[in-house]
């Protein structure tokens, strides 16, 4: 098939160009402004480097899986407040160093299923990230059937090693090919990034066991990616820092100046106690456990994690 009438004929179905909005690990899909129509751009998914012959996977915190996908990262998104885990590297048979990586499709399969299609994301300007990982991992341009042509060196952005949290703006010239790549058929960042189908996380370094999480994700032109890792608490005109305090299984807050409702999720997402946040609340009939709780109102949005004994 001829890779440019593929290419033009995705990118005339991705054509209109939506403001990509910046994830702060608060949805389970990054609305990136590009869907074509099949609702299935966005979605994080992970892949490693068995295909050569590695053994490395991404050891994730809770389980996988929702109602409609066994591998959906709805779980890990509410635990981490982002896309979070530990790249396990293992070298198998492979004659480089292992890797594992995570990303996203920024349009999205094929309207009716197939391929990931691509999509024109040069209005980006680039990417803003924040993330923290224990290897230096990098910035991936994925273009789909295109990385074949350029013998999978896509262009890339290297990240440094960080384990307290780094933001890192990087413009499309910010992205380039691998020293190691002598092929003929260059391909430069702003050009990947007319025809790009996935951005990607990947962690490629000496066997071994590295955490991480990606944080915060968005455009460089428009965009601002959160200044560090954790969970953010919004405040609306001057609102006190608000607070979750667990005494064995009663659950209380502080910092709370108006009328907020309060819900304990599981890690399946599902609302098992709910109340008015400011009235403790008694979680003696929950199972022991990793829970997040949210709270909601007019003058508050804040989320947090509980570990139930």
């Amino acid at each position: 098939m001829n890779k440019k009438l593929t290419i033009a004929s995705a990118l005339l179905a991705a054509s209109a160009a939506f403001a990509f909005e910046t994830w702060n690990g608060d949805a389970y899909q990054v609305d990136t402004g590009l869907d074509n129509g099949s609702e299935t751009s966005g979605y994080w998914f992970s892949y490693g480097d068995d295909g050569d012959g590695g053994e490395s996977k991404v050891v994730w915190p809770v389980p996988l899986g929702n109602d409609y996908s066994e591998t959906a990262m709805d779980p890990v998104i509410d635990h981490c407040v982002g896309v979070c885990g530990t790249a396990s590297l293992v070298k198998g048979k492979l004659t480089y160093n292992p890797f594992v990586g995570i990303g996203f499709n920024v349009v999205g399969e094929a309207v009716g299923g197939g391929d990931p299609e691509a999509g024109d994301a040069s209005s980006w300007g680039g990417v803003c990230i924040t993330y923290t990982s224990a290897a230096a991992p990098t910035l991936e341009l994925g273009l789909g059937d295109v990385d074949a042509t350029i013998g999978y060196a896509n262009p890339a952005a290297s990240l440094a090693k960080s384990t307290a949290g780094a933001t890192k703006t990087i413009p499309w010239t910010g992205f380039a090919q691998p020293s190691w790549y002598k092929g003929a058929t260059k391909m430069d960042g702003a050009t990947a990034a007319s025809q790009l189908v996935a951005l990607k996380f990947k962690i490629q370094a000496a066997a071994g066991n590295y955490d991480f999480n990606i944080c915060s994700i968005g455009p460089a032109t428009g965009g601002t990616c959160k200044a560090t890792c954790g969970i953010d608490v919004k405040s609306v005109r001057g609102a006190s820092a608000v607070k979750a305090n667990l005494s064995g299984r009663t659950l209380s807050f502080s910092g709370i100046k108006s009328v907020a409702t309060a819900e304990v999720l599981n890690l399946q997402g599902q609302v098992v106690a709910k109340g008015d946040a400011s009235s403790s609340m008694n979680l003696a009939a929950l199972d022991a456990g990793v829970y997040m709780v949210r709270v909601a109102g007019k003058s508050v949005n804040f989320t947090n994690k509980i570990v139930l004994k």
